[in-house]
């Protein structure tokens, strides 16, 4: 396995797998976090995946005690290297199906005509091909619970807002660029809001907060008003 290592801070070392958003290298991305996440270090305090790198924060006092003669930086590496020489058996878990439902336009996607006069096509077809999708999360990150999902329509990708809101409401589904996602939190941003989503995907008080995971696979899919209300009232 092709990777390259370097520092973060005093105390993390990013491993880097790759250099573009594909899906061979979210393959390696997920097998290096599962390998972490089974097979504990007492050194290392949190894995984090991300587009095309893992992240891992140490203790630089417990890899003192592996090893005293030399700087905790270039024994993790040393350890890693040696972690990582062979093929790795994470055992990653099998993709997850999420289902997420979404009312699109109107109040809850106030940038869909937007969207659909800067493509040249109808909110309709906006809403036909975003639910047509196959999507995948890549990484959890920005704010807490939020999905940074691959598989848009190329005939869907729109630029951000040029000026970005002050307050988004959560559940807000956006599109930015090639890729789409969903605001977990209620915070700024400037993606071009197409739909909102009754569902909470931040819950902090469970166990795992973030509905939505890396590796994960999501089905949009559209709902009426009613029937939003009707679900985020129930929740």
């Amino acid at each position: 396995m092709n990777y390259s290592l370097y520092p973060l801070g005093d105390s993390a070392v990013v491993i880097q797998l790759g250099d573009a958003i594909e899906i061979d290298t979210h393959e390696k991305v997920k097998n290096v976090t599962a390998f972490f996440e089974n097979n504990p270090q007492s050194w290392l305090i949190e894995t984090i995946p991300a587009f095309t790198t893992v992240t891992l924060f140490y203790d630089p006092m417990e890899i003192l005690q592996i090893r005293k003669d030399g700087l905790p930086y270039k024994v993790v590496c040393s350890i890693l290297k040696e972690l990582l020489s062979g093929e790795l058996e994470g055992n990653p878990a099998p993709a997850r199906v999420m289902e997420i439902p979404v009312c699109y336009g109107g109040k809850y996607g106030p940038d869909l005509e937007e969207v659909a006069d800067a493509r040249g096509i109808t909110m309709e077809e906006v809403i036909s091909k975003h639910t047509a999708g196959d999507y995948l999360v890549y990484m959890i990150g920005f704010a807490p619970g939020f999905p940074y999902v691959g598989g848009l329509d190329p005939d869907l990708a729109t630029p951000r807002r040029k000026s970005p809101r002050l307050k988004i409401p959560a559940g807000s589904v956006g599109i930015a660029g090639d890729q789409t996602g969903v605001y977990p939190i209620e915070s700024p941003g400037g993606w071009q809001l197409i739909g909102r989503t009754p569902l909470s995907l931040f819950r902090p008080a469970d166990d795992t907060p973030s509905l939505l995971q890396t590796g994960d696979r999501i089905k949009f899919v559209p709902i009426s008003e009613e029937e939003f209300i009707e679900m985020e009232g129930n929740a």
